[in-house]
């Protein structure tokens, strides 16, 4: 098991490098740089203002130098300004006040925890991510609190007896739960439960009072929204595994014996079929992180996707970089989790 994680992670921090680098390469291309390049100084710059504009922050040089100075393994390059003022990547914005005389540091990347300066915020990337990922980890936890046990609860109902009318049933919520897209379901329950149209304005439409006090009148609607999207999917999972695991040889076996069907069901069936749902389960973890775009959107709740979207939309190029490594990150840990999990889970696999 431990060599086996080693070599996960060695893969992830490869994989690491190869996701960050192509965000960095197209984030960095020469459309992109010109765009900024005008938001910052003059949107009437013409192109040769643009290229001075460019060069005197470091942005001709080779991507490769520009790379390894992001990450913090190549000196920050400095430079001054046509006023002799020293400008650069650790003279920036965001960066920790110099004692006077003191000279800037040399490496001042991600590994040195400058992930850089957001020209949209105003604001260090780093208090940024680490602000919003807050906000998005609270909504999904109570996602997962309302999501997780009835998906599994909808599932193992209908798998216990296939072919039944409760069966058929659930199978149909699960469907049409999966099929609505967040958008519809959202402006649907904002409609019914949150407009004065209906009459029933038992919730607050949006949320953006929550980011400050979640209560149950301001983060009611989100959360469902979210997790009745993906409540179907893992009920399907959790519906299909069981109904594979009821009629396998040893549950006959029990059958035949004698044991009563709810401790069948409970004591030999439920812990096999929850085996494939354990793996679905956590990749829900990077669905939620970048999939709540629309409904942090919709509900004017400024996590994380709501995050992404500004930082895309703006062309705020730090920002989206440190969106990126992060969205990354999440995913390859959520998918070593899962997979070390489903190994003690299935005796089989760690035997062999």
């Amino acid at each position: 098991m431990a060599l086996f994680i080693l070599r996960r992670l060695g893969v992830m921090l490869l994989t690491i490098l190869c996701l960050t680098f192509v965000v960095f390469f197209l984030t960095n291309l020469q459309p992109n740089l010109e765009k900024l390049a005008k938001t910052q100084g003059n949107m009437r710059m013409t192109d040769e203002q643009v290229e001075i504009w460019l060069a005197n922050r470091g942005y001709d040089r080779p991507v490769f130098v520009r790379y390894g100075e992001w990450l913090g393994v190549l000196p920050g390059w400095v430079g001054e300004t046509s006023q002799g003022e020293p400008v650069g990547r650790c003279t920036a914005e965001g960066m920790p006040p110099l004692a006077e005389g003191e000279a800037p540091p040399a490496f001042c990347g991600v590994l040195q925890g400058n992930w850089g300066w957001s020209t949209v915020f105003r604001a260090p990337v780093g208090e940024i991510i680490s602000t919003r990922l807050g906000l998005t980890g609270i909504l999904m936890f109570w996602v997962m609190v309302v999501m997780v046990p009835m998906a599994l609860l909808i599932g193992v109902l209908a798998g216990m007896r296939e072919g039944s009318r409760t069966d058929r049933s659930l199978s149909t919520v699960s469907i049409i739960s999966t099929a609505t897209p967040e958008y519809v379901s959202g402006v649907i329950l904002i409609a019914v439960f949150a407009s004065s149209a209906v009459g029933l304005r038992w919730f607050n439409g949006t949320a953006t009072s929550a980011m400050e006090n979640v209560t149950f009148q301001n983060f009611t609607l989100p959360v469902v929204t979210i997790a009745l999207y993906g409540m179907g999917y893992i009920a399907r999972m959790t519906r299909a595994s069981m109904t594979e695991v009821m009629t396998a040889q040893y549950i006959r076996t029990a059958r035949l014996k004698g044991v009563s069907f709810r401790n069948i069901v409970m004591k030999h069936a439920l812990r096999n079929a929850l085996i494939a749902p354990f793996t679905v389960i956590m990749l829900q973890f990077p669905w939620l992180l970048n999939g709540v775009v629309i409904v942090e959107t919709l509900f004017n709740y400024k996590g994380f996707g709501w995050t992404l979207v500004q930082a895309a939309g703006n062309n705020d190029i730090e920002l989206l970089l440190a969106v990126s490594v992060v969205s990354v990150i999440v995913v390859l840990v959520t998918q070593l989790i899962s997979d070390i999990g489903y190994v003690y889970l299935n005796p089989r696999i760690r035997i062999s």
